[in-house]
């Protein structure tokens, strides 16, 4: 099965047991993941233990039924699986297998400042014996169920080099045996800064999916947010813990409204008085705390250019100078391509778009699908209609969504003849 669904029942289409599989695999992988590896001590047997249990549903549910509580017989499935796995290694005398059976046999009481699995798992994921892209992509993996080639392509990178980076990844753990928990309070410092980029990466992921019919996986938002707001318990007075939820709250905000009848709506276009005001409300909290702190970080400074869009009744309103300057301020904190390509959007807005073309053109993002839908948008609007289909072509190619590929089609297909000059619109996706 793949990570997002199951295969196609014998009408072409998924059963509704397939269904029902793959809606409990978006649900559970990382939450069953993270609990057997707590019981076994071997995130890798876990791993795979999990993914039998999910082969083992597809095989089962669609004759015998789903179960009462799906989310329980796919962890009981996928310890007994592991459990045999690792008898069959220890009697082979693997020194893994035999302490993971022990650990297995023998779980320690729970302990720590924290409470939860998952939290658990992003937190041994993002240990500093581990590259930071290493604990991003192990954590995907692991975490949010995404395939190989899904987090290769949110990465930029070949498939088989973010396989081999995976695999590396777990190895390390197991060998140094890293230990599962939320660390000591002194070791936290040195884990923040990959935690937080795991939990901003999970949402993004979650917030435009990197493959399939889905324009969101709400499944992978929600995580983040809850993992945000458990840093934020843990780490009350971390400045950029609170940015990263109010980051996350704003953005969400807007979920509703991102997608109409014909796919994707751009932010200009979207309905405002649909917008969650709850987590508006909320985010905007927040960043008023950090503001109060002092200590300006990136996920602050992405917070705040959320909460001006926010404060904007409509899009014409939005102070397009002010997020200009909120950007510059990340390019001091956090220089980036991708912020210079955002930044540049902003730009365009203030002024004109042939100011931010000319920012947009000099950057190394060819293979980002939004470079090309960006550097396509200005250049309709400065009636470059010819150049603009090429880009919309390469934005197509490149994206593997079939929202945005549904929208970014139907503006190329609708592009006016070349003129002089075309009218405004904001290229931001929300």
């Amino acid at each position: 099965m793949t990570a997002h669904g199951a295969p196609d029942g014998p009408g072409g289409g998924p059963t509704d047991a397939e269904r029902q599989v793959a809606a409990v695999f978006r649900a559970e992988h990382g939450r069953a993941v993270a609990i057997l590896t707590r019981q076994l001590g071997d995130l890798g047997v876990a791993e795979e233990a999990v993914q039998e249990a999910f082969v083992v549903a597809l095989r089962r549910w669609p004759t015998d039924g789903v179960p009462p509580s799906p989310a329980g017989w796919i962890l009981t499935t996928a310890r007994h699986r592991a459990i045999d796995h690792l008898r069959r290694e220890s009697s082979r005398a693997d020194r893994h297998a035999q302490a993971a059976l022990l650990h297995a046999r023998d779980e320690p009481p729970e302990v720590g400042p924290v409470q939860d699995d998952r939290l658990r798992l992003v937190f041994t994921c993002c240990h500093p014996a581990l590259a930071v892209p290493a604990q991003v992509a192990l954590t995907l993996r692991l975490l949010g169920g995404l395939t190989t080639a899904e987090i290769a392509h949110a990465f930029l990178v070949p498939e088989p080099t973010m396989a081999q980076r995976i695999v590396r990844a777990k190895a390390k753990i197991r060998d140094a045996r890293i230990p599962y928990r939320v660390p000591r309070d002194e070791d936290l410092p040195d884990r923040l800064t990959g935690v937080l980029a795991v939990v901003y990466l999970v949402f993004t992921t979650g917030h435009t999916a990197v493959a399939g019919d889905s324009l969101v996986r709400e499944d992978l938002c929600a995580e983040a947010i809850r993992l945000g707001r458990l840093l934020v318990e843990l780490m009350p007075d971390e400045p950029e813990a609170l940015g990263l939820l109010a980051l996350m709250l704003l953005v969400d905000s807007r979920r509703a409204t991102r997608v109409g009848p014909d796919g994707l709506v751009l932010l200009a276009d979207q309905d405002r008085s649909r917008w969650d005001t709850a987590e508006i409300a909320e985010g905007q909290a927040l960043v008023r705390r950090c503001l109060r702190r002092g200590r300006p970080g990136p996920y602050q400074v992405q917070a705040a250019i959320q909460a001006v869009h926010a404060d904007a009744p409509t899009a014409a309103a939005t102070d397009w100078r002010q997020v200009v300057a909120l950007y510059d301020q990340l390019l001091v904190l956090a220089p980036s391509p991708v912020v210079s390509l955002n930044r540049a959007v902003a730009v365009a807005e203030v002024d004109g778009p042939a100011a931010g073309l000319a920012l947009v053109d000099d950057l190394p993002l060819t293979r980002f699908h939004v470079f090309h839908a960006v550097r396509a948008d200005l250049l309709r609007r400065l009636g470059r209609s010819a150049e603009a289909a090429d880009e919309y072509a390469a934005a197509i190619a490149a994206t593997d969504n079939a929202a945005e590929r549904a929208h970014l089609t139907r503006t190329r297909d609708t592009l006016p003849p070349p003129t002089p000059a075309a009218g405004a619109e904001s290229v931001s996706s929300g």
